[in-house]
């Protein structure tokens, strides 16, 4: 879901505004100015609201609805568990909820000045009362609840009500630890890194877990840790800045004009630049903030925790622990802080209590490692089923390398993996974008060009010279007239293919080229980021680096004309997943930019019927006790989602965390399906694994996830449907066949 950012250092009409945006600010920027850090953040606020209104595809209105996103937006931000703030404050800033448009245009700091002295007030104070709830057992034969859903909660109505809330917290999160611990003792969590771990620690470990150690015992020592890790999260507030507290503010007004126009400060942006060149260590996930804790946003293929298959996409951490020590409450921790305890060398162990979509917890341990960039690259196989041979080519990324012609590219890479399962005589051909987040624009253009005869295969609009977004519309095309494969197709997609995966998908859906499966839609990202240096809008660096904004300045549109922004692609073939009755992707966002339609490019359309083949995917999913029982876990995650309260009498908490086991437990199986088909190497491969037993090793954890893949034994169904079962012959026309169908 990366902003496809090479493209857009090709395209000069938004170079040119740039350059021109630099100019126009040099006109009242003065030479030479020492500034305090109160005149550079109305310097930021000016630079940021004039970059976005210039460059911005199509900027939001800075008016009274906007200041009431600002406002909500900002106070989330700092105080996102409502747990500093009481309700006399909120009375307080409210009369500002509609004024924050026009102080943002004035430059007036009144708000943030008047929100920051009296939230360090507010921090200075939790500080004083949590170490005197910690300082005494807790009692857990008392009949209460807490609500953990912070966003939908009011705010403590007193300061009594609010050392009520901590106290709840804080017992929520000891009684967690203490059961989570009891657990442990009673059943040793299964360590599937076990063979890594260091041998001494495993001994120390188990000579630990021989002795039990009492209730008392464990409640004390959850009291104590929670203490130390509240203890670090205020040692860390208490070293911020006021600068620091100022970006939280600078991003509130720079995030309500869409979810991925974002300031970037300096520090910031060195790490984003880290994260474009591909850095991946550690544990192999991508993570953001979610309201008071962390969320996993993304799993590095290749990666422990991806290939672990215990950790997923929208998990939330709330607890880390190195190891065997005890786990850290990180509710309240910023991004960063997470990042650097999760983090850690190579060999080492990290275990993370999450809270997974279903609402149950669970510990995972993972051994890190330095993920390997192979394992981002195309990789294929091929498999034998009733007879016939087909292919699956597994495309992680759409990656290029801009700067080294030479390396590796996935449009090379595809081609290459397409010609060797030609090559094996396979009679289909499965695409699998699952978990593609997109990549190179250029790149995804030449793979639908494998697939297709030449002709277009995206749109892309910027906004006019005028600021609306109704500027020239750019049309991508595949020039090359060579197909490929002009054979049966099949794109496997879910809620987390993105960007670049979704242009690949709706044109080869728009070209009646082959059959998407998979989620009902995909993720919906359809717009185009570029990340602009704002030092070079002032004529000294007196004042220090300034950071960068990345903002949106275009936005993809199908071949048909519609947009694949928020609403994504929805699959010709539904497969029932664990997210079937949630909202995932940019839908899901309030300040998500909108769907809108343009006039559709032209092109020619195949003459292939897929009617009765979508019908036969139907009914066999319907009659398949696998995928019932998928549907039937995705109908339960969707009923526990909204359960945030947690009864806090220790029995009533195990009662209800022993019924949602209970009720998980029958998905469980889920996780053991064979499919029976056995998945093989190509010759090429194989010939590599004689010299390179690492990369054998890593093959064939993939051919081994394959044959327990439901939806890809689905999708070899629906590849055999396709043939025309008489004459052997494809039932998807090639290029001699097609039909033109001018649009």
């Amino acid at each position: 879901m990366n902003a496809i950012l090479r493209y857009m250092k090709r395209n000069y009409k938004i170079l040119m505004i740039v350059t021109v945006l630099a100019v126009a600010l040099w006109s009242f920027i003065p030479k030479q100015l020492q500034v305090s850090d109160p005149e550079k953040d109305r310097l930021l606020v000016e630079l940021i609201t004039f970059v976005i209104e210039k460059g911005h595809y199509e900027p939001a209105d800075i008016n009274d609805e906007f200041s009431k996103g600002v406002y909500k937006s900002y106070l989330e931000s700092i105080d996102p568990s409502k747990r500093f703030f009481i309700q006399a404050d909120i009375d307080e800033f409210s009369k500002y909820e509609t004024q924050l448009d026009d102080m943002i245009l004035n430059k007036d700091l009144t708000f943030f000045d008047l929100t920051h002295k009296r939230l360090l007030k507010r921090i200075n104070e939790a500080e004083g009362f949590y170490k005197e709830i910690l300082a005494q057992p807790f009692n857990f034969k008392v009949d209460e609840e807490f609500n953990v859903d912070y966003e939908n909660q009011p705010y403590p109505a007193n300061d009594n009500a609010l050392r009520e809330r901590w106290e709840k917290q804080l017992k929520l999160s000891v009684l967690s630890t203490v059961t989570d611990k009891q657990k442990l003792q009673d059943t040793p969590l299964k360590d599937k890194n076990k063979d890594k771990a260091d041998e001494k620690k495993e001994s120390a470990d188990k000579k630990t877990d021989d002795v039990k150690k009492t209730f008392t015992e464990l409640e004390k020592e959850a009291r104590e840790s929670t203490l130390k890790s509240l203890d670090d999260y205020f040692d860390f507030i208490d070293d911020l800045e006021r600068e620091e507290w100022f970006n939280v503010f600078l991003n509130a007004i720079a995030e309500r004009f869409d979810p991925h126009t974002y300031y970037f400060a300096p520090k910031d942006k060195e790490k984003f630049d880290t994260s474009m060149r591909g850095s991946l260590e550690g544990i192999g996930a991508r993570l953001q903030k979610k309201s008071d804790y962390v969320e996993i946003s993304e799993l590095i293929p290749g990666g422990p925790a991806w290939r672990g298959k215990e950790l997923e996409q929208g998990d939330l951490i709330m607890k880390v622990a190195q190891g065997s020590d005890d786990p850290v409450d990180i509710a309240g921790m910023r991004l960063d802080d997470v990042v650097e305890k999760i983090k850690g060398p190579k060999g080492t162990e990290v275990r993370l209590t999450v809270k997974k979509v279903d609402g149950t917890l669970d510990v995972i341990a993972i051994v890190r490692e330095v993920v390997e960039i192979e394992e981002t690259y195309a990789k294929s196989s091929i498999v034998k089923k009733d007879g016939k041979l087909y292919g699956i080519i597994n495309l992680p990324k759409f990656y290029i390398d801009f700067e080294n012609t030479d390396s590796r590219d996935a449009a090379k890479d595809v081609a290459l993996e397409v010609k060797r399962l030609k090559a094996e005589g396979v009679e289909g051909i499965i695409m699998d974008l699952r978990n593609n987040g997109g990549g190179s624009l250029r790149t995804v253009v030449d793979i639908t060009g494998l697939f297709i005869d030449k002709g277009p295969v995206v749109q892309v609009r910027s906004r006019s010279d005028d600021g609306r977004p109704s500027g020239k519309v750019e049309v991508l095309s595949d020039n090359d007239p060579k197909v490929q494969w002009d054979g049966p197709l099949v794109v496997l997609v879910n809620n987390f293919s993105a960007s670049a995966s979704e242009i690949f998908a709706a044109a080869i859906q728009d070209y009646n080229r082959g059959v998407i499966m998979g989620s009902r839609h995909t993720y919906g990202k359809g717009t185009v980021q570029n990340l602009i240096d704002l030092n070079q809008f002032v004529r000294s660096n007196s004042m220090g680096d300034l950071g960068a904004l990345k903002t949106t300045t275009q936005k993809f549109y199908r071949i048909d004309g519609g947009s694949t922004q928020r609403e994504g692609v929805y699959s010709d073939i539904i497969m029932p997943d664990r997210y079937s009755y949630i909202d995932m992707g940019e839908r899901d966002i309030d300040n998500a930019m909108p769907w809108d339609k343009i006039a559709p490019a032209k092109y020619d359309t195949a003459k292939n019927n897929f009617a009765s083949v979508v019908a036969n995917s139907k009914k066999r999913m319907e009659l398949n006790p696998q995928f019932k029982l998928v549907d039937e876990n995705a109908k339960w995650i969707n009923e526990q989602k909204d359960d945030n309260t947690y009864n806090l009498e220790i029995d009533k908490f195990k009662a209800e965390l022993t019924k949602k086991e209970a009720a998980t437990k029958k998905f469980k199986v889920l996780n053991d399906y064979k499919n029976n088909l056995k998945f093989e190497a190509l010759p090429h491969d194989k010939k590599i694994f004689e010299k390179d037993p690492s990369f054998a090793e890593k093959k064939e954890r993939w051919y081994e996830s394959l044959s327990k893949d439901i939806y890809v034994e689905e999708a070899l169904n629906v590849l055999e449907d396709m043939q025309t079962k008489s004459s052997g012959k494809s039932a998807v026309v090639t290029k001699k066949e097609k039909v033109v169908k001018t649009k």
